[in-house]
């Protein structure tokens, strides 16, 4: 439970799924399998809540998709805060009821004291300092989100320097990482940018919105199939340059349907969050099984109780558009 916690609080420092994963396998899996928790609860764990780095902000996800749709970045953060939030309350209650049925998962530990507790909060306002910088930041118009990323990225670079945690190596290996991603995915969206000009000529967005607008199915049964699409494509490619290729397809169909493009980036945002996890292209299984030297099957059965969660909100998602509306159209009035 705590490292759902902790890293539903990582995502306020780290846009990345895969680097919280890389993060908590290094950390969390390591204090697990000292209490003698089960490889199948810790790995499987691990790799799930990962998967919150397409949801929480700042994510890469959403940013992308905004960049894609030409909608409000900051709206779309924000839309991301209560489905990332109830999304790991039902991981909470999953571990909770899976440790009740069969306790040999997780062995008691020693109960800590309050005042443990209390000296442990410090670390926890540090990381919500920044993600509360970056929210109100962008809320009051103080910056864009491109500078709410640069300003967060420099309160934690100076935070990290102060208390000397990092050394030239590691800051050097920092900006070789950031500037790999960044290329790929400047390359990504130069290659989408190229399509979509190409699709907007051929017409293929309009035709496909005609054909599914007059499809004699609810437009809800449309919209899952569009999910399903995104789940199968993502399951072949990488789930980020799968979104980038189709989005300019499938956008014009969900504009003409009806449905609101913050509610779809959020919706495409928890479809990639199951994508990221199951074969054959499960990245974030693969850094936990690169990290943890645990079996990829371990893993895999270690997720499969925790996909409930996402699956149970996406149906929530669906019934109640507000779970992600709520506070765009509050504070964005």
């Amino acid at each position: 439970m705590a490292t759902v916690g902790g890293a539903t609080a990582f995502k306020a420092l780290c846009g990345s799924a895969v680097a919280t994963a890389a993060t908590f396998s290094s950390v969390a899996i390591p204090e697990m399998d000292r209490y003698g928790y089960s490889k199948t609860l810790s790995t499987g764990l691990v790799a799930i809540v990962g998967t919150l780095g397409c949801l929480m902000p700042p994510t890469v996800f959403l940013i992308i998709y905004g960049i894609l749709t030409e909608q409000s970045i900051g709206a779309l953060f924000l839309a991301g805060i209560i489905p990332g939030f109830t999304i790991a309350i039902l991981w909470v209650l999953t571990i909770y009821g899976w440790a009740k049925i069969n306790p040999s998962l997780a062995p008691a530990g020693e109960r800590s004291t309050w005042k443990q507790r209390i000296a442990s909060l410090p670390e926890v306002v540090v990381v919500l300092a920044v993600f509360m910088l970056m929210i109100v930041g962008l809320l009051r118009g103080f910056f864009t989100p491109t500078e709410a990323g640069s300003v967060s990225t420099m309160v934690v670079l100076l935070m990290v320097i102060f208390r000397g945690q990092l050394g030239f190596k590691a800051y050097v290996k920092a900006i070789g990482d950031a500037m790999r991603t960044a290329c790929m995915i400047l390359l990504l969206i130069g290659g989408s940018a190229v399509l979509g000009h190409f699709i907007t000529i051929t017409n293929i967005p309009q035709l496909m919105a005609d054909w599914a607008t007059n499809l004699p199915v609810h437009r809800n049964v449309v919209m899952i199939i569009i999910c399903f699409v995104y789940l199968i494509g993502g399951s072949f490619i990488d789930d980020l340059a799968f979104m980038i290729l189709a989005t300019p397809i499938f956008f014009p169909v969900v504009q003409k349907l009806g449905f609101d493009p913050v509610w779809f980036g959020i919706m495409l945002a928890v479809t990639i969050m199951i994508g990221i996890v199951i074969p054959p292209v499960a990245s974030n299984v693969f850094i936990v099984h690169k990290l943890s030297k645990t079996p990829m099957a371990t893993v895999y059965k270690g997720v499969v109780p925790f996909l409930a969660g996402i699956v149970v909100f996406a149906a929530l998602l669906f019934v109640f558009p507000q779970l992600a509306l709520f506070l765009p159209h509050y504070f964005m009035k």
